[in-house]
């Protein structure tokens, strides 16, 4: 459930920028959707470092009343930390965890959530 709901939200920030990395990064824009349904728009955004996402429509246990207000809205922000990968902090159900955005492959990527950096849940999505 932990998973489902950390996907429902995200809100995504660091400070810390590492702007010699976008050119080895695959792109992540695109539309990317899980198991569920839930669905991302995601692309490079500031200076090209950040990731930007807008949460299309979410699905599954998640769809509650306090997570269907961040639908079409901009809710992931994340700094590259590495090629393929950023880092940052999600928000969900009135929280934030710690937050990982990672490139797995062409056309997959995973979302992976700590609170208290013991409780972990990733989330797979394919890009459509």
């Amino acid at each position: 459930m932990f998973a489902k709901s950390l996907v429902a939200a995200a809100a995504i920030a660091l400070s810390l920028a590492v702007p010699t990395m976008a050119q080895d990064a695959a792109s992540p824009d695109g539309t990317w959707v899980d198991r569920w349904g839930t669905s991302f728009t995601f692309s490079l955004c500031g200076d090209g470092t950040q990731l930007c996402g807008v949460l299309n429509d979410i699905q599954g246990d998640s769809r509650t009343e306090e997570n269907l207000q961040f639908v079409n809205q901009e809710v992931v922000r994340g700094t590259q930390t590495g090629p393929n990968k950023w880092e940052g902090d999600i928000a969900l159900n009135g929280g934030n965890a710690k937050a990982t955005v990672e490139l797995t492959g062409a056309d997959t990527l995973k979302i992976t959530g700590c609170r208290a950096a013991i409780l972990c849940s990733s989330i797979d999505y394919q890009r459509q």
